[in-house]
């Protein structure tokens, strides 16, 4: 059974920085492509970020372009994101996802966590 868990969200000041991580079992991690996505309260789920299987690729949103990285640690089945500068557009539910291809598309991943939340205050 695949299980996605993410962690690490909470409240933040505008400006600061946080990290998220989800951590992966029942699943060859390191054949995934894991992407972060976001989804604030009445707005629609978006793509926030993905990293290829041996993370030597990444790709972002250009909301967050330049202030958040997503990284893995295959050795340890879990994908971060690091995510500086935050603004209070950035708050929303952070989802981890697992999939097998290169796509901002939420239908292409495989695998959900359950969210956790970022609230950023101005």
């Amino acid at each position: 059974q695949v299980q996605l868990v993410e962690s690490g969200g909470g409240l933040v000041q505008a400006g600061g920085s946080m990290r998220l991580s989800c951590a992966a079992s029942g699943l060859t991690f390191s054949s995934y492509i894991m992407g972060w996505f976001r989804q604030a309260p009445g707005n629609e789920r978006e793509f926030v970020a993905y990293i290829w299987r041996n993370g030597a690729n990444t790709y972002y949103a250009d909301s967050v372009k330049g202030r958040f990285t997503i990284s893995r640690d295959n050795a340890k089945n879990t994908v971060y994101l690091q995510m500086n500068s935050l603004k209070p557009e950035d708050t929303a539910v952070y989802y981890c996802a697992a999939g097998q291809s290169r796509s901002r598309r939420g239908a292409s991943y495989d695998a959900w966590g359950q969210g956790t939340q970022v609230t950023v205050s101005s």
